[in-house]
This record gives C-alpha cells, structure tokens and sequence, in this order.
C-alpha cells in the first residue's frame, strides 16, 4: 500500500511524540494502520508525505541511490537575481559539504491553502517563490541552501516525489496510490 499524505504545517512525520510538550503526529489523521513514513518532511514544512506499509518500497523511495527527485515550492525572503539561482543549480556548500546540483527556477506565487498560522509579512522585504528539485535529502537542506546564497526561507511546500504529486489534496488529506 503506497498513500499520499498532505503534512499540515506543525505536524510531526511520526505516529508519537514522547516529548515533554507533546505535538500533533500522524496518528490523528486516519491513516491507514501498519504505514510508516518513506522519509522525513520537518515540523514546520508542508505537503508530500509518502507512507507504506512495503519497506523494499520505502527504501525504493527514500534511498538516494534510487535518486527519487523531490519537488519543493519555497516561498524566499528577497529577490533571487540569476547569480543566486545559478548557485543553487551548481550547488551550493554546506557545513556537511558540497550539495548535489538542483534544479531550480522562479515561480510565480502558487494558489496554496492558507498556513496556520499565517508567514510574516513585511511590507518592506520583498519575498518571491522558487520551484527547487533536488536528488538528495539532507536534514533541512532546502532551508539551509535559501540561506547560504541569502534567501531565507518563509515556507516550504513539498508537492512532488518522483511521479507521485500532492495536486488535489488539503492539508491533512491522503489518498491510496497505485505502488510503483
């Protein structure tokens, strides 16, 4: 079984929280019973979640080996001008080394659901939306490579895995797909 999950904003990818401030999880989503996540998407990033209850599937999915590209839309603090997006396609260095090159193009403002709660704006720092691609899954690393070539992110919107696509679902959303 392969389902497609729309991660609201302040959702843990996990089925529990043991923490000592609990947070929303998985469980209260009426997923079916057995899944696991296929990979992570942080607590404060939205959209695609793939969850299986297949783990040659799941390593399928998440193993970079199998170089699964992952689709971002990523709402930046800024301007990117043609310098900040070549970076990014070369890629770009981190404190863990050197990022694989990513694809990586402006986009106009998606038609997204409402976030709860809502991303600062500021009426005097611009912000525009990026569509990033990338082959790998370091942690945060969408979020740290906007930043190392100075566009911080605001919001980030997982809305592709391979050819699996978030389109149609809202935020807590899931449907079944067909395993491939």
């Amino acid at each position: 079984m392969l389902i497609a999950f729309n991660k609201p904003y302040g959702v843990l990818c996990q089925f529990t929280d043991r923490s000592a401030s609990p947070r929303p999880t998985l469980a209260g989503f009426g997923l079916p019973a057995g899944v696991y996540p296929a990979g992570r998407l942080d607590f404060d990033s939205e959209g695609l979640l793939l969850l299986t209850d297949d783990g040659g599937l799941a390593h399928r999915l998440t193993d970079p080996r199998h170089k699964q590209p992952k689709t971002y839309w990523v709402q930046v603090e800024g301007t990117p001008g043609e310098a900040q997006l070549q970076q990014l396609r070369e890629g770009v260095r981190l404190s863990d080394g050197p990022t694989r090159p990513a694809r990586a193009r402006l986009l106009a403002a998606p038609a997204l659901w409402p976030r709860d709660p809502p991303v600062r704006f500021r009426k005097t720092v611009p912000d525009a939306w990026l569509e990033l691609e990338l082959r790998e899954g370091r942690n945060r690393q969408v979020r740290r490579m906007t930043a190392a070539v100075g566009l911080p992110t605001l919001r980030l919107v997982r809305v592709a895995i391979g050819p699996h696509r978030l389109q149609g679902l809202q935020p807590g959303e899931w449907r079944e797909l067909a395993s491939a």
